[in-house]
């Protein structure tokens, strides 16, 4: 299914192509006819429109950069040009498309042609005759003198990842239960080359991990921890960047269920894991010179028989007593045995990505990340440029201290949800609490699933977090 990117040294006049121009002049020199050149003048009055000509048995593409913007605006408009392309390209069936650069910048180059295959995507696995529906293209030529070879092979390589985030977090939970999520993450570390370790229920009750333990306690299906290593010999980070992801692989809200359609589609509560899993392939596959480690808590939420409930009392792994208040407020109990887990690997920074809160997905809508931070440094501010850079951007809300009074118990340490107000905000408080170390938190909730198409992004999962971190590491280098 994954697309593959190839960049040549010469036009291949016979295949469909795309310009990317940014003024009329830059198509003088081409192989249009008089009167297509007229045409085109009778489309650029505006620029804002693609314009698609039928030179048969050849088509062409004209796509228009305006480059008045800000270079990260400039980039995304060029991917969301690409993703309106795209229905073109599918239409007429092209195996083959050619991107051809007149502007000759390769940032613009690479965001388009990432946004073409992003495009592509389709999860396919349950129709009855996917062939049918199967997309046609397969290949995606560029023609830019200034792309070099290593900006190819890392785009191939984080498609590829993001494709197998998305996989994931679109399989239903009849399929992806937490110890299937485990596996599957085996054999994401066996194509990329990362080392991976699964801690089965004894070795998690041994570990005192009762947050983890407490949210499984009403499924038939035990839970799993999974831990990946990236540690390369030329790693420029001595101590560890240490990524934590919520693998609830499906919530019911348990005793405190969900009601009306609020359980629609929450086999992708599990989509903080999926991209820790997609990071680390990618940043792997391109043998990127910084260590990381991932940690996976893994189960579903349900109410069975013996499920957990709210005024239950738990004590976690890190020795601190939780009241139970309500137990659709999971997330935040088995991301924070996990982030007391990290600890051990005595970390240079932690960052944590969870559809955790409804109240961060009704803040910002699924235009962006809600996070929250303690970093003194400057990681938190080049997380920012990576999430402008990728289009994932980061909306900073703040984690002031007389929030935690808002969490706090009468028989307990702390209890795990807040009031009606701040939910994001106390929900990232709670997890502070498990922390004492650089962290950053990423609430997913509004991007991971998408239930209208939109553009480049689709419908469905959308791997988000996989791009952002990638272009975080990369500039670690």
């Amino acid at each position: 299914m994954n697309i593959k990117i190839t960049k040549i040294k010469e036009i291949q006049v016979d295949l469909p192509v795309i310009y990317l121009a940014e003024k009329e002049e830059d198509l003088i020199n081409l192989s249009f006819s008089p009167s297509e050149f007229e045409y085109i003048k009778t489309q650029t009055s505006d620029k804002k429109a693609n314009i698609k000509i039928n030179s048969y048995p050849k088509w062409s593409y004209i796509a228009w950069v305006n480059t008045e913007k800000e270079q990260h605006i400039v980039k995304e408009k060029l991917r969301r040009e690409a993703g309106k392309l795209y229905s073109d390209i599918k239409l007429n069936k092209h195996s083959k498309i050619l991107v051809v650069d007149l502007c000759n910048n390769a940032e613009y180059t690479l965001a388009f042609t990432e946004g073409l295959a992003l495009s592509h995507y389709q999860f396919l696995k349950y129709y009855s005759d996917p062939v049918e529906k199967k997309n046609h293209l397969e290949e995606i030529l560029i023609y830019n003198t200034l792309v070099d070879d290593k900006q190819i092979s890392e785009l191939n390589f984080l498609l590829e990842s993001v494709y197998s985030t998305k996989d994931l977090v679109n399989e239903p939970v009849s399929f992806l239960n937490a110890d299937q999520l485990s596996l599957e993450i085996k054999k994401l570390g066996e194509t990329a080359g990362f080392e991976v370790e699964v801690f089965n229920k004894k070795k998690i009750e041994s570990l005192k991990m009762n947050g983890l333990l407490a949210v499984n306690k009403g499924s038939i299906d035990p839970p799993t921890f999974t831990i990946l290593t990236w540690k390369p010999d030329n790693a420029v980070n001595k101590n560890p960047f240490v990524l934590v992801g919520k693998g609830v692989v499906y919530d019911t809200g348990g005793l405190n269920i969900k009601t009306g359609n609020y359980m629609d589609n929450m086999k992708s509560d599990m989509a903080g894991a999926a991209a820790v899993a997609g990071t680390i392939h990618s940043i792997t596959k391109a043998k990127l010179p910084v260590y990381v480690i991932g940690l996976v808590p893994a189960t579903d939420n349900r109410p069975n028989g013996n499920a957990y409930a709210s005024d239950d009392i738990i004590t976690m792994h890190s020795g601190t007593t939780v009241e139970v208040k309500n137990t659709d407020a999971e997330g935040r109990l088995i991301l924070a045995d996990a982030l007391s887990f990290a600890k051990k690997f005595k970390p240079e920074l932690v960052i944590d990505l969870a559809t955790l809160t409804g109240s961060a997905h009704a803040a910002i809508g699924d235009l962006g990340i809600v996070a929250m931070s303690n970093v003194k440094d400057d990681h938190f501010e080049q997380l920012k440029i990576s999430g402008n850079n990728v289009y994932e951007r980061i909306v900073e809300f703040p984690i002031w201290e007389e929030y935690d009074e808002m969490l706090k118990s009468d028989i307990a340490d702390i209890k795990n949800i807040g009031g009606t107000e701040a939910g994001a905000i106390t929900a990232a408080k709670f997890l502070e609490h498990f922390t004492d170390y650089p962290w950053i938190h990423l609430d997913i909730a509004g991007p991971a699933f998408l239930t209208k198409h939109d553009n480049y992004r689709g419908i469905g999962a959308t791997a988000v977090g996989v791009r952002l971190l990638f272009n975080f590491f990369r500039n670690q280098q």
